[in-house]
């Protein structure tokens, strides 16, 4: 294991402020008279490059816990495909390497500066908006950071809570006005934005049209998918007809439509919509192109939109932000909102990481537990 001591000036914020703390004249032993927080160890990159390659183990010294700040012992953080394209250099918001890596988790409050109000050790913790450098054992960074939650809530759940569902619930709530007895289509369905859609949708009266990619053992998982709430899961394969709404039954045909995949998904998804029906497109799985026709634009009036969290939570929009993450956390405690995920030991981090990377094919969403 390394440390980052070595790291000195060129250390950012998240991973404890190195460079702020050194430029102020800051070091370890300045510190010992001071409120410091335990050393920590954490995930590391000091290049972008394939995650597998580039990520080790690294040892962070204690930082000394300011007055407004508060330090939190992580108790879980997911690995999230953003978390991979930062790492590998090409997510557009990336912090310059050397760097910690992870966005979002849950901890519970270590310790606390002096005019810290609001939180108290012991609390359960979420960064929100999100930030970075959440695969540690220790954070510290400002009161304002940090968002209170119930301790009830499954853990697992409580760090995956910001990214995925949040984008679910605000896709469904902020693109088009739904009513009860509307209609949306998504593909990716099988993910984890794809499974809250699902359920969020189902708990307002809003039926869903599920799209998958063809694969063993299809059947099992589009029971799985109905069990949370999808009325119909199609195959991109049973899709090839001539015209995709015949299979819609009655269902009425979707105002608004999900893309996450790209390509021939994407055209899917733009089939299915009603005249004057819109698709977000908030991922690119496949990493091909949206292709739309021009009929489509001129006698359908279809509209395409993009949707990005981060963009969303740089407006200015954290208190709006936590009421609705308070919300999805309800949700989950009332055993309203579930999705798959597996737990691995933060000492199994690299197994976790090939998992998260494909290596084994499809496999849950991946949650570091320290």
């Amino acid at each position: 294991m390394t440390t980052l001591r070595h790291l000195g000036a060129h250390a950012p914020r998240l991973a404890f402020n190195f460079k702020s703390r050194l430029v102020h004249g800051c070091n370890t032993r300045a510190l010992s008279s001071a409120a410091v927080s335990p050393p920590s160890k954490a995930i590391v990159y000091e290049a972008h490059g394939p995650p597998d390659v580039v990520t080790k183990l690294a040892e962070v010294p204690p930082v000394e816990v300011r007055e407004k700040d508060v330090c939190v012992k992580m108790l879980a953080a997911p690995i999230n495909p953003s978390d991979i394209n930062r790492i590998q250099g090409v997510y557009p918001v990336r912090l310059e390497p050397p760097a910690v890596g992870g966005y979002e988790g849950v901890g519970e409050v270590h310790s606390v500066g002096s005019s810290v109000t609001s939180l108290s050790p012991g609390d359960w913790v979420i960064p929100s908006p999100p930030s970075f450098g959440t695969w540690q054992t220790y954070i510290v960074k400002d009161e304002n950071v940090w968002h209170r939650i119930e301790k009830g809530v499954p853990m697992e759940y409580a760090a995956t809570i910001t990214v995925n569902p949040l984008t679910s619930l605000l896709m469904l709530e902020h693109c088009v006005t739904l009513n009860s007895g509307d209609a949306i289509v998504q593909n990716g369905a099988t993910s984890m934005v794809g499974q809250c859609v699902i359920q969020l949708a189902k708990s307002r009266g809003i039926h869903s049209i599920n799209i998958i990619r063809d694969r063993p053992g299809v059947d099992e998982v589009k029971e799985r998918l109905k069990d949370l709430g999808a009325d119909e899961v199609f195959t991109e394969s049973e899709l090839e007809v001539k015209n995709v709404k015949s299979l819609l039954g009655g269902i009425p045909e979707p105002a608004l439509g999900f893309n996450c995949v790209g390509g021939n998904a994407a055209s899917l998804v733009l089939k299915f919509l009603r005249q004057g029906g819109t698709m977000v497109t908030y991922g690119g799985m496949s990493k091909k192109p949206v292709t739309v026709s021009t009929s489509s634009f001129i006698f359908k009036d279809l509209s395409l939109r993009g949707f990005w969290l981060q963009k969303w939570l740089s407006t200015d929009k954290a208190e709006e932000s936590r009421g609705m993450i308070d919300r999805l956390l309800s949700l989950v405690q009332e055993g309203k909102l579930k999705y798959k995920m597996e737990l691995a030991p933060f000492d199994n981090f690299n197994a976790a990481l090939d998992k998260a990377l494909g290596k084994h094919g499809s496999q849950p969403k991946q949650v570091i537990k320290f």
